[in-house]
C-alpha cells in the first residue's frame, strides 16, 4: 500500500514566465491559455504524421522499403499518436477549444485529424457526451462494465467484441430510445462516412488505406475499451451511480503528463467539464470525499497497466500501488478482498 503524498507531480497548468511570439498568436485564437499544449501537439501531427501518412500513399516508398515505412509509421502512430490525440480529443468535446469568432477552426479536430486515429467525425461525441455520461456507467450505458466481471479476460473480450460489431447500433438505439435524433443521426453519419472513405482510398492503395486508417480504427477501439474498463472496474453495487464508487483515480502517474491527466476519472466525471489542469487540486480539496466514500485510488502506475494488472489477476501488485486514503485499510490483503468485491459482476445485471 501507498501512503497520500504531500504532494501531486501531476500537471497544473502553471503559466510560463513568458510567451513568445507564436504563443502569443495561438492564444487570441484559444478559449484558455492552459490550452496551449493542444496546439502544438496539433501541429506536430499536421507537421509530421499527416504529410509520413500521404507519403505512404505514395509512390516514394516501393517493396520492403514500403513495408517497413509502413510497419514504422504504425508503431510511432500506436505509441505517440493516437493515445494522447484521443485523451486531446475528449477534451475538446468537453471544452471547446478555440473561440467563438473563430469556431470553423473548431472543425480540424474531428472532420480533419481525427480519422487519422480511427475516430469518426461525430460519432464519438454523441457516445462519450451523449450517452456515456449522460448514463455513467449504469444499465442504459451501452459500454457499461456493470454487468461483466471485471478481473476476466474472457468478460473484456466479449465486452470488447460486442462495441466493435454491435457498438454504433447499441449506441443509435439508445439514442433513438432517449429522442436524442440529432445525435443519433450524427453517429450514424459519422460512421458511413469513415466508411466510404476507406472504400474509395482502398481503389487507390488499400495497403496505405489499412496503415493510415483502417489499423487506427481498431486499435483505438482497444485502447478506448480498455480504459475504460479499467476506469470503471471498481464498482460498488450498493450505490453503481455515485462517481466515487464507480470510477477511480490514478495520481502521480507520468501517463498524467502524457495524457492530460487523463488518471483523475473519478473527478472527471463528477464535473465533466472540469479543465483537465483542475483535476489535482480539486482531489486535494476534496480529499475527505475519497475518505468517505470508500473510493478506489492508485499511484505511480497508469489506467493501463491498472487494465493489464486486473485481467491478470494481479491483485498484489494493484494493492501494492493502491492509495490507503485515510488509512482505510490495514494491510495489502485486506485491500486485496475490497479490490476483489468491487470488480465482481453486478448481480442485479
Amino acid at each position: 500500500m501507498r501512503t497520500l503524498p504531500d504532494t501531486l507531480t501531476d500537471p497544473v497548468g502553471l503559466k510560463p514566465p513568458y510567451y513568445i511570439w507564436l504563443d502569443k498568436f495561438f492564444l487570441r485564437l484559444i478559449r484558455d491559455e492552459r490550452d496551449l499544449p493542444f496546439i502544438y501537439f496539433t501541429l506536430s501531427i499536421i507537421l509530421f504524421l499527416i504529410p509520413y501518412a500521404v507519403l505512404l500513399f505514395s509512390h516514394l516508398f516501393v517493396g520492403l522499403n514500403w513495408w517497413a515505412a509502413a510497419i514504422f509509421y504504425m508503431i510511432i502512430n500506436a505509441a505517440s499518436f493516437i493515445g494522447r490525440f484521443s485523451l486531446m480529443f475528449h477534451c475538446a468535446a468537453h471544452r471547446t477549444l478555440f473561440k467563438k469568432q473563430y469556431n470553423y477552426l473548431n472543425y480540424i479536430l474531428p472532420y480533419f485529424i481525427a480519422p487519422f486515429f480511427g475516430h469518426m467525425a461525430d460519432t464519438y461525441y454523441s457516445h462519450h457526451i451523449g450517452m456515456h455520461h449522460a448514463e455513467n456507467n449504469l444499465e442504459d450505458d451501452e459500454s457499461s462494465t456493470m454487468s461483466y466481471q471485471r478481473d476476466s479476460l474472457k468478460s473484456f473480450l466479449l465486452y470488447l467484441s460486442r462495441f466493435i460489431v454491435r457498438g454504433l447500433y447499441d449506441l443509435a438505439s439508445y439514442l433513438k430510445k432517449k429522442n436524442r435524433k440529432k445525435l443519433m443521426y450524427s453517429a450514424i453519419r459519422g460512421e458511413i462516412m469513415f466508411i466510404i472513405m476507406c472504400i474509395v482510398l482502398s481503389c487507390f492503395n488499400w495497403r496505405a488505406t489499412f496503415c493510415v486508417f483502417i489499423f487506427p480504427y481498431f486499435f483505438y477501439r482497444l485502447i478506448a475499451m480498455l480504459g475504460n474498463w479499467a476506469q470503471h472496474a471498481f464498482i460498488d453495487p450498493a450505490e453503481p451511480g455515485n462517481g466515487y464508487k464507480n470510477s477511480m483515480n490514478c495520481i502521480n502517474s507520468k501517463y498524467n503528463w502524457i495524457c492530460w491527466n487523463d488518471g483523475y476519472h473519478i473527478s472527471h466525471h463528477l464535473k465533466p467539464t472540469m479543465h483537465w489542469t483542475e483535476h489535482p487540486a480539486y482531489f486535494q480539496k476534496t480529499i475527505d470525499k475519497y475518505v468517505e466514500n470508500n473510493a478506489v485510488v492508485f499511484s505511480k502506475i497508469d489506467i493501463m497497466m491498472v487494465a493489464v494488472l486486473l485481467l491478470a489477476k494481479r491483485y498484489d501488485l494493484l494493492a501494492k500501488n493502491f492509495v490507503n486514503i485515510g488509512n482505510r485499510f490495514s494491510s495489502e490483503e485486506a485491500v486485496i478482498a475490497f479490490l476483489k468485491e468491487r470488480t465482481a459482476r453486478c448481480d442485479n445485471q
